[in-house]
């Protein structure tokens, strides 16, 4: 395979992953700026709302615990959501960006942060196994597996490299 296309192929991969970490922070945005709709808002009756559009029943567990939240959100803890989503957004992007250009840094970072929800993720299949938990599992392992062996590739590479060059 010519040098350039093994480049463009192996950027692929890379590219996949910036796009993916980019929509996760594209989403976490549009949900703060959702949050901040809410400011001044009766978010308890809006939470009643919610359940019932979904035809939940509001005294059944789950939509107890969210309409219940909601009771007790303040306008600070909303702004509070927002910025926090706000961040979580700008490091999504960042690693994106890193992701796109192939930067080591980018791909250690994806493999700690990716890697830092795994037992939290084997731990939540183990107590009851879902669809979307395995999805959300696998996605996950995928990503930080590529990005590792691709760092671990590089890492040979530059050690053959380095060998090479001691020899001449």
């Amino acid at each position: 395979m010519p040098v350039e296309r093994k480049k463009h192929h192996e950027a692929i991969g890379f590219h996949i992953v910036a796009l993916f970490e980019g929509a996760k922070g594209a989403l976490v945005l549009l949900a703060g700026f959702g949050l901040l709709t809410l400011i001044h808002q009766d978010l308890h009756l809006a939470a009643e709302e919610l359940v019932r559009r979904f035809h939940l029943n509001p005294a059944s567990h789950y939509p107890r615990i969210f309409i219940d939240a909601a009771t007790h959100m303040t306008d600070m803890r909303l702004w509070m959501l927002a910025l926090s989503a706000l961040l979580y957004t700008l490091v999504r992007f960042l690693e994106a960006f890193g992701l796109w250009r192939q930067r080591p840094w980018a791909q250690w970072f994806g493999v700690l942060t990716g890697g830092m929800y795994i037992p939290s993720e084997i731990y939540a299949l183990l107590v009851r196994l879902t669809w979307p938990k395995i999805v959300v599992f696998v996605i996950n392992v995928a990503i930080v597996g590529y990005l590792a062996y691709e760092l671990n590739r590089t890492a040979r590479g530059r050690r053959v490299h380095t060998k090479r060059k001691q020899r001449a």
